[in-house]
């Protein structure tokens, strides 16, 4: 059996995904807003396959933290960091007026310290979470990071049914919004910045009769990823951060068991939503809250990797169509249902991975650890 899986072609993976640090092609012009979010699949998945700091030069490590801090903004919804340096009508006024030659970048980099609710581009909170995590793997000390604005930030995101937009200013409300929130509270170890109870009503009202959860009340449950992640491992995973894994009941935690694992159809792939087909991202969202469950024996770890070597792309890049999003996704699931010795599975080898935080074990120490607020 163990004769037929294909090798990890884990060079490969991170070519694709350090080629994607350096720029786009213009037909991922509609990524731009979660800019962030994909520098964290590209570092993350650099990081699982040992390309940091093995084999990343110090200079460009050192610009992509540079990159990063220049996105953290403060205002009076507090601190977060933003998706990126966007450009907007306002920077093209701001361009002209000054009569200058500079780059979209450099014109953000005069005005992106400071935000207000007419901002465009304000700090959001997926993007917080994510940006936090790539400081964490590039690791960087966090000597730059305003704990207290943060705190302020998460406040100044919760609405009053317990959700978090992603936004001082609005925006979307629903579970992946609320993971991260719970994420940076975590990682903070300072919960003060989180209303918990009210949160996890919230979560709890997302649930469904399926045992799955929706992003939304009264939505489908999904395991289904919204280019940054599936509601039902975002409550799951929530719900542990915050230490109240015994407070969901025997008979919810089956059914949620239940459902992931009636998901996983016989190629070894995890569907997203009933009755859908299955996709590389979902091993890791569906995988993920198996694990944080403590169900891993329910699955088999040669099925899951079986069918993300399926997906490999020859270039370089996991998926039908690949992208860092679905590279990183199946990295961490591979991580997380590690092979047993057998033919084939050195190549699969990757560093335990944190289901919580969604990072390798060592990464999601250093987060915890440099971010922390001193009492």
């Amino acid at each position: 059996m163990a004769d037929v899986l294909s090798s990890l072609a884990r060079m490969g993976h991170a070519t694709h995904c350090k080629r994607c640090l350096t720029g786009l092609p213009a037909s991922q012009v509609d990524t731009d807003p979660f800019k962030m979010a994909l520098v964290f699949y590209c570092l993350g998945t650099l990081d699982l396959t040992g390309q940091i700091p093995a084999d990343i030069k110090t200079s460009e490590k050192e610009s992509w933290r540079e990159w990063i801090w220049a996105q953290q903004a403060s205002g009076p919804g507090g601190t977060g960091f933003r998706p990126g340096p966007l450009m907007s009508i306002h920077a093209e006024r701001v361009r002209y007026f000054h009569g200058e030659i500079m780059t979209w970048a450099d014109t953000d980099s005069r005005k992106d310290d400071v935000y207000d609710e007419a901002s465009e581009n304000a700090p959001q909170m997926i993007m917080t979470y994510t940006a936090l995590l790539s400081l964490a793997i590039l690791r960087d000390d966090f000597s730059r990071l305003d704990r207290p604005g943060l705190i302020s930030f998460l406040k100044a995101c919760q609405n009053e049914d317990g959700s978090f937009s992603s936004e001082p200013y609005g925006g979307d409300a629903d579970l992946r919004t609320t993971y991260c929130a719970f994420a940076i509270g975590s990682m903070l170890g300072d919960w003060s910045g989180v209303h918990v109870d009210r949160a996890l009503a919230f979560i709890a009202s997302c649930r469904t009769y399926e045992g799955g959860y929706g992003q939304t009340p009264f939505s489908e449950a999904s395991g289904k990823h919204s280019f940054t992640s599936g509601p039902t491992y975002c409550a799951v995973a929530s719900i542990f951060l915050a230490g109240q894994g015994k407070q969901l009941s025997e008979s919810d935690r089956l059914r949620t068991m239940r459902w992931l694992i009636i998901n996983q159809e016989p190629s070894g792939g995890f569907r997203g939503r009933t009755c859908k087909g299955a996709d590389a991202c979902y091993s890791f969202w569906c995988g993920a809250s198996i694990s944080i469950l403590e169900a891993k024996e329910l699955v088999s770890e040669f099925s899951i990797a079986s069918y993300i070597a399926s997906c490999q792309f020859k270039f370089g890049g996991i998926a039908k169509f690949p992208d860092p999003y679905h590279t990183y996704l199946s990295l961490a699931a591979s991580a997380l249902y590690p092979l047993p010795e057998t033919l084939g599975a050195a190549t699969w080898l990757l560093p335990p991975l944190d289901p919580l935080l969604n990072a390798t074990r060592d990464t999601a120490e250093w987060a915890k650890r440099h971010i922390r607020i001193e009492n």
